[in-house]
């Protein structure tokens, strides 16, 4: 599992949620034969992990059930690992993400960074699971509503520096862990803008990042333009975090990105 971080290309992380009302797909992949399909058509666009989630995050979301949350996930998490391709899945929740470790899935990505209660122990379980640690000010319900900051980047940094040294204190050791500045959670399009202009100054940290700023409203307001149209936009945002250090991209839009980073990598390598 761990070799997945020590990958000396940067990866494309495909999106895949299971619910009603995530900000931007909810609703589409609820059925699981239509789930199936969309596994099929990410791995045949060359996706190198599928990001499953149960719960939507977006702002205003509701919470979820744990026992919802596992309905929609696990089925998920077993076909993907079937299929030979590492699954992250996105949850806060310590049983979700035992169940789902389990299950075999390769990653925990936390919007809350393993600080809901027995998360660290949920992770710190397995000898192998990754983790990604995520910023965000707040909660989903209200995080947008005035996030303010001293200094957004220093405040984001010392914030994951915390979480780092939680996970190590419990036993995880730092190659299981990358880092999610939280683009979109609990900030201003400022701060946003801010973030990704001093993105490489994350690379001190010393571990792999990922960014996903995949059709958030961050780029609607810049480009102004609605949900169903920032394709285009999402694929330059990846590619900006790409030339700031980003090791991972989570997105919506696999195809293009895909085609995106095989174009920046031969560029990069001169071949």
């Amino acid at each position: 599992m761990k070799d997945l971080f020590q990958s000396n290309s940067p990866l494309v992380m495909g999106i895949l949620n299971t619910t009603p009302d995530s900000f931007s797909d909810g609703g589409s992949y609820v059925r699981k034969d239509i789930a199936l399909r969309r596994i099929e058509t990410m791995i045949g666009e060359g996706v190198d992990i599928i990001d499953v989630g149960g719960e939507s995050t977006r702002p205003g979301a509701q919470a979820v059930s744990e026992s919802e949350e596992l309905d929609r996930v696990i089925p998920i998490v077993e076909v993907v690992v079937a299929s030979g391709i590492p699954v992250s899945v996105d949850t806060s929740k310590a049983r979700v993400m035992r169940e789902a470790i389990s299950a075999g899935a390769t990653m925990i990505n936390d919007v809350r960074a393993l600080q809901e209660e027995g998360a660290l122990d949920a992770v710190a379980a397995s000898d192998e699971a990754l983790v990604c640690l995520m910023h965000m000010q707040g909660q989903p319900r209200s995080m947008q509503h005035n996030p303010q900051y001293d200094d957004v980047v220093t405040d984001v940094k010392e914030f994951l520096l915390e979480r780092v040294a939680a996970c190590q204190e419990q036993g995880i050791e730092s190659d299981r862990i990358c880092l999610d500045p939280g683009f979109g959670f609990g900030k201003t399009l400022q701060h946003n803008c801010e973030l990704m202009k001093h993105l490489d100054s994350f690379k001190e940290l010393n571990l792999p990042l990922l960014v996903g700023v995949s059709r958030k409203t961050m780029i609607g307001n810049i480009l102004d333009v609605d949900v169903n149209n920032r394709v285009n936009g999402s694929v330059v945002a990846a590619m900006y975090a790409l030339t700031k250090g980003a090791n991972i991209v989570r997105v919506h839009d696999v195809k293009p990105t895909v085609e995106a980073v095989k174009l920046f990598c031969a560029f990069e390598q001169g071949k």
